[in-house]
């Protein structure tokens, strides 16, 4: 029997043998009636692939890369949970804040909690940077709207973006440079937005991801 019959054989009888595994994920949702969004959906994966969903059928979801390093906070905070096996509920009788559901999907094995306010330490931390990347995308949202329908309120989206790059809230930065050099290149936005885009954008390339920006960025917007 020849090497390629051999191999055909094993294929068909237990499958492709360098097929990857199925990559760990967390996902993240949360529901809250009357909030803007109500829906929010996060699946991030070991690898620091990010999706984020506004809706739960949404066929355009937005996407992009967070750290290696960020990845692997998320996942070591989901292992100090129990990857969710556990309850995490406070029961405390507080203001309802939306329902959560932290998730963790490993192949054929998955496990979740569902919690509106928890007292733990590790799942406020957890539950912290999905707001702070729901956040981030709901600003890259409104910055594509504006950028594309309504011009004269680019500056004002432009503002909250640094405003919140300024807290170090602000997740994977680098996704917004195609739209923050289409302000900055294009004459028919405001100079201000111009060149506040054009400031956001040499601070995002120059600095790492969640880190503070360089001295003068507002200075630069107001020239």
């Amino acid at each position: 029997m020849t090497r390629f019959v051999a191999l055909a054989l094993a294929i068909s009888v237990f499958g492709a043998p360098f097929a990857s595994a199925e990559s760990p994920k967390l996902v993240y949702t949360k529901f809250f009636k009357g909030s803007k969004p109500e829906f929010v959906s996060i699946t991030v994966e070991r690898s620091g692939q990010t999706i984020y969903k506004e809706a739960p059928n949404d066929e355009n979801p937005l996407q992009f890369q967070i750290t290696d390093t960020e990845a692997r906070e998320l996942f070591d905070l989901a292992e100090k949970l129990d990857h969710f096996k556990r309850p995490l509920e406070s029961g405390l009788k507080v203001a309802h804040m939306g329902i959560k559901t932290f998730r963790f999907e490993d192949g054929a094995a998955a496990s979740e909690t569902k919690f509106n306010y928890s007292e733990d330490a590790d799942a406020r931390a957890l539950g912290d940077w999905f707001e702070r990347i729901a956040e981030t995308e709901q600003h890259y949202i409104d910055l594509d709207r504006t950028a594309h329908f309504d011009k004269l309120g680019v500056n004002q989206v432009l503002l909250q973006i640094q405003l919140t790059y300024d807290r170090k809230r602000l997740v994977a930065p680098q996704q917004f440079l195609p739209l923050l050099d289409r302000v900055g290149n294009n004459e028919s936005y405001m100079h201000l937005a111009r060149a506040r885009a054009s400031a956001l954008a040499e601070a995002f390339r120059k600095n790492q991801p969640g880190s503070a920006p360089p001295a003068g960025i507002e200075e630069k917007a107001q020239k």
